[in-house]
């Protein structure tokens, strides 16, 4: 394997230094901290193959039409109360007089 000569300014240096374990060469390191990085979990978050996409999509936007829905309804009851439309035949709001 060969090797290749890089320059690094004196910050990037003293936090590769700080990285270094004991017995570890700079190569090492290298390879290490980028390998945490390449394999890190957010780098491909919200990545999905065509299918799983269209799949999670179609899902995202059922639950968006099922709320909305649910939302309208509670809406019109809400303001079916206030302005006492909801009253009528609903035994529960007639006077006891």
């Amino acid at each position: 394997m060969g090797t290749k000569t890089i320059g690094l300014d004196d910050e990037a240096y003293e936090r590769l230094s700080a990285e270094k374990r004991e017995g570890e060469s700079f190569s090492d390191v290298v390879k290490r901290v980028t390998e945490a990085v390449r394999t890190d979990w957010r780098r491909g978050f919200g990545k999905y193959e065509d299918a799983d996409g269209e799949r999670f999509e179609r899902a995202a936007r059922e639950s968006r039409e099922r709320r909305g829905a649910g939302l309208a309804d509670r809406q019109s009851e809400v303001l079916d109360a206030l302005t006492g439309d909801g009253d009528a035949g609903d035994p529960s709001h007639e006077d006891d007089a």
